[in-house]
Parts: C-alpha cells; structure tokens; sequence
C-alpha cells in the first residue's frame, strides 16, 4: 500500500474512535499494547538520531534509536525504529506525528509488532572458539 494512503487510512481510523468515544482497550492501538517500539518512515536523509530525539521525545522518554543505515556509505536510508520506556507513548506518537511534515518531508510512524535487535545493537560480540 502507498505509504501515504496509509497515513490516511490511520488518521481516519484515529478520528472515527475519537468520534465513537473508544479508548485504551477498544481501539486499535491494543493489538500493539506489548511493543514499545515505532517505526519512523519517509524521513529526511541529513536526520541524525539526536534530531529524531528531539521530534519523537515530545510524547514520552525515548529508550532506543535505531535510525538505519547503509552499510557501505554510512548514510541514512530515511527510516528508523524508536523505543519509548511506557508503551503508552507510541501511541501519541502514532496519532499525532503520523502524517506530519517533519524537515519539508510527509512522515509516516506506525506501531511495530515484533522488533528484534540485531546482535550488533544488543552489543553482543561473536565467541571465537
């Protein structure tokens, strides 16, 4: 699906709850009630990790950045994972940032199901024998 009109189909699902009165356990946002972790879309590739600090902190304590690079050139592919420390925070992230223009550019966050840190964010190191 076009990542725009997905924005628009969350932000019609959004209103039609406000509209109905629906919260916490009824809306849509409770499938999702175990992840504390978004993904950032459609962002600008000079964003740094302390500039998605500064934007998605206005909803709660950021505990994660994963801001994705190339692996070759270093250089931002427009896309990241953040992680709040309350789970309740991705939420006002999703309604109010989803859609937004964010450095002249149309932002998409959503919810992330199943994040998994790859060996390298965990710190991890591989055992030689």
């Amino acid at each position: 699906m076009n990542p725009l009109t997905q924005i628009k189909n969350t932000q019609t699902i959004t209103k039609k709850e406000i509209e109905l009165g629906l919260f916490e356990k009824a809306s849509w946002h409770a499938h999702f009630a175990h992840s504390a972790y978004i993904f950032a879309g459609g962002l600008d590739y000079e964003l740094t990790e302390g500039d998605l600090l500064a934007v998605f902190a206005q909803y709660g304590e950021i505990v994660d950045v994963h801001l994705v690079r190339d692996k070759s050139s270093g250089k931002s592919k427009g896309f990241a994972f953040l992680a709040y420390e309350d789970q309740r925070s991705t939420v006002l992230a999703v309604d109010n940032l989803s859609g937004s223009t964010v450095a002249g550019r149309k932002v998409r966050v959503e919810h992330v199901d199943n994040y998994k840190k790859r060996k390298a964010e965990v710190g991890l190191k591989c055992q030689l024998p």
